[in-house]
């Protein structure tokens, strides 16, 4: 008897435990969801400016592109705050994250670069309102947030891992600048879905890096992505806000 009821224990733990890898599996795709209501796809960071001026033209121009980005921008420099910020949400310590926010916000060396990711936040501020999770009394008197900043929170209110957030955000980035590159270089769904396997490949040798970084070594040195992004905004004709 006890050893049945030792065993239906351990199917329960089982089952919960794998209910549990579900949910938060659910819960990271609707996170990292190109249908996630941030406005997301209407940005192209610079893209559309260096394909306008002949510098980016095809596939393997996409993939210098935004693998450059990747490395040298976003495994640098955002995720490293999105990872801290998730953490000082995690600590209760709201007072750090907003400051992690703020900084981040300063990090944006466009005009674009800090609209989008202020419009982004706005609406990600609205989505959790909208299913009833509240950001901490001291956050919700901030008179902006960023996208990584609110992102984040919901990442800590659903539980999900470190290494899975990140995935995640990264994953979301990357299909978000494929599906630019596949507007604007043109290039064909094939393509756009060979750029999507060999660039998500890139994120994992970049994730522990980002996971151990200090908020110190958080540092963007994409001269290149800010002067497009620059050039960006007087474009004469454009499909994208940045």
């Amino acid at each position: 008897m006890g050893t049945a009821l030792m065993g239906s224990a351990v199917v329960q733990e089982f089952t919960t435990c794998e209910h549990g890898k579900t949910v938060a599996l659910l819960r990271l795709l609707q996170l990292a969801s190109p249908a996630l209501p941030v406005g997301a796809y209407s940005y192209s960071q610079g893209l559309e400016w260096v394909v306008e001026q002949g510098l980016v033209t095809d596939a393997p121009g996409v993939l210098r592109w935004v693998g450059d980005a990747l490395r040298d921008g976003m495994a640098h420099c955002e995720a490293i705050y999105l990872v801290h910020m998730l953490r000082a949400w995690r600590m209760g310590d709201v007072a750090l994250a907003i400051r992690h926010d703020e900084a981040f916000m300063a990090s944006r060396d466009t005009s674009e670069l800090r609209a989008e990711t202020l419009q982004m936040g706005f609406s990600m501020r609205q989505l959790l309102r909208q299913m009833g999770v509240s950001l901490p009394e001291e956050a919700t008197r901030m008179a902006q947030i960023t996208f990584p900043g609110a992102w984040s929170y919901l990442a800590h209110h659903w539980a999900l891992s470190e290494r899975e957030a990140v995935t995640g955000y990264l994953w979301s980035w990357l299909e978000n600048q494929v599906m630019a590159a596949v507007k604007c270089v043109p290039l064909g769904q094939s393509e756009g879905q060979r750029l999507l396997f060999e660039l998500s490949s890139q994120v994992e040798r970049h994730l522990d890096a980002i996971l151990d970084a200090a908020i110190e070594d958080a540092v963007n040195s994409l001269p290149g992505h800010a002067l497009a992004s620059c050039s960006h905004e007087t474009q004469y004709a454009r499909l994208f806000r940045s």
